[in-house]
């Protein structure tokens, strides 16, 4: 039997027959101002593109589920983590940074690695990325770091000076760098990658007691990585490599996987750890804070339309639940509030009722209107409070216990003073726990990236950079030196004593 036949319609709902013409005076002749559906095709058209992510632009994800295979009632009382075999529906955006929407896959950048659980308490959302640190630890630098990834405004193309520029005034971004420049830059795909919630967060648990909380995602598809000739060859053959190889894999069954760890810091430890815990440009050793099983995350559903689930999803470090809060982090203090207003400008004050976005379980405040309104607005009910009407309540039960900030005093502090300006430890213990190839590779890649230095300030950026390579190690700061064919006994009257 024929299945019912559906007819063309405005999207008001009016039906119409003519889909191909416009209507015309004969033949030949102009259009008719009163031609509706020309006007609607097209004014819908010209308004299909929404303002695209300023960072994180290009991006792929997909529906999962989280399952708790350990149990860590002890550190929190989250939902999420109630019981052995608790399963989360949850959605996992992938995404390059730097990079624009229509930019290649394999661009030498990190990787953005934002997950949203739907839980009974509210979304959660975990907005990290494929590295456990990051280039600056306060965010009144992103802004202006973000500028370097993108393009110069003279010449319009990306700029290695501009970024090298900014990195070697910027001592701090060197344990990224060092990651970045090693084919973990390079990633083959998402399948086989790393994720990390990378801030510090805490968690409360039954005994209102906090502990602070590192997120690690390990693949079970093992750590895989294009090489920089490898990456730049699949920029030309297949930009959108990491697409297709995430969508064709779920489409085919084989459903990717990741181990869900986490490192646990009692509160009272954090103001005596001889490293900063809230400095997101460092790594907790594993040796004082060893990783601990919590569960499994599987992707397993190619969502039905990109643009609606994958385009519009959003999501926010503000966004935890009872028995995850923040910490002292510089930069989660930041995007608490800059990840909230970037969907509001790109999506509208109500982006949390787009279904990607929206809460399945229950949502009761006193939000009312603006553009795209479309949960009913409340109704009738009471659009203040408090209110003698409805019955929606403040709970007590889920307030988190007081922080002790140990000041009274409120300034601008140097983030990089005396005690919080060792940049150079953890990137050369990571340089020094790389086999050869990857030494190499690492090499290579600096090489490469810093021969692109150009312009009258080339021989100064190169100099301060060199500084911080050989502070971080000196094997390799001569290897990048001998690599850039710099005269080696000039070169080291730059170099630190």
């Amino acid at each position: 039997m024929e299945p019912t036949k559906k007819r063309l319609t405005t999207a008001s709902g009016k039906p119409y027959a003519e889909n191909e013409n416009s209507q015309t005076i004969g033949s030949r002749g102009p259009i008719l101002l009163q031609d509706f559906i020309l006007h609607e095709k097209m004014a819908h058209f010209n308004r299909e593109r929404i303002p695209e992510r300023v960072v994180h632009a290009k991006g792929s994800g997909a529906y999962g589920k989280l399952t708790i295979t350990h149990d860590i009632t002890k550190y929190t009382r989250a939902k999420i983590f109630s019981h052995i075999g608790k399963e989360t529906r949850a959605f996992l955006r992938f995404s390059t940074v730097g990079g624009e929407k229509g930019s290649a896959d394999t661009e030498r950048d990190p990787r953005g690695f934002a997950l949203k659980f739907y839980t009974e308490d509210g979304n959660w959302d975990l907005v990290g990325n494929n590295t456990p640190v990051f280039f600056i630890k306060d965010p009144k630098k992103f802004g202006d770091f973000i500028h370097t990834q993108k393009r110069d405004p003279y010449t319009n193309c990306k700029s290695a000076t501009m970024m090298w520029d900014f990195w070697s005034l910027n001592p701090e971004s060197l344990h990224q760098v060092t990651i970045l420049m090693s084919d973990r830059g390079t990633p083959y795909g998402y399948r086989h990658m790393d994720g990390f919630g990378s801030h510090t967060f805490s968690f409360i648990n039954n005994n209102n007691e906090r502990f602070y909380v590192k997120f690690h995602f390990k693949t079970q598809q093992g750590i895989k990585n294009f090489t920089d000739e490898e990456a730049g060859e699949m920029r030309g053959k297949n930009p959108d490599f990491a697409q297709h190889d995430l969508l064709t894999h779920i489409d085919n069954g084989d459903f990717p996987k990741w181990d869900l760890k986490i490192q646990v810091m009692p509160e009272a430890e954090a103001a005596t750890y001889h490293i900063n815990p809230f400095d997101l440009t460092k790594v907790w050793p594993h040796g004082d804070y060893p990783l601990i099983d919590v569960g499994v995350l599987e992707l397993n559903e190619n969502p039905d339309n990109y643009f609606a689930h994958v385009e519009q999803a959003a999501f926010a470090p503000a966004h935890v639940i009872d028995g995850i809060g923040y910490s002292p982090d510089k930069m989660l203090q930041g995007r608490i509030l800059s990840y909230p207003d970037a969907h509001r400008y790109r999506l509208g004050a109500n982006y949390e009722q787009i279904p990607v976005n929206r809460c399945p379980f229950m949502v009761n405040n006193y939000q009312r209107d603006g553009q795209m309104r479309i949960d009913g607005n409340g109704g009738k009910n009471p659009n203040y409070f408090p209110n003698s009407f409805d019955n929606i309540i403040a709970d007590e039960h889920y307030k988190e216990p007081a922080w002790d900030v140990n000041a009274q005093v409120a300034d601008w502090y140097d983030r990089n003073a005396e005690g919080e300006n060792d940049h150079y430890t953890q990137p050369g213990n990571l340089y020094r726990l790389m086999n050869e190839d990857s030494k190499k590779d690492l090499i290579k890649n600096i090489v490469h990236s810093m021969s692109g230095i150009e312009g009258p300030k080339k021989e100064e950026i190169t100099n301060r950079q060199l500084c911080h390579w050989f502070r971080a190690d000196i094997g390799l700061g001569m290897a990048i030196a001998q690599g850039l064919q710099l005269d080696l006994s000039e070169t080291m009257k730059h170099m630190p004593s």
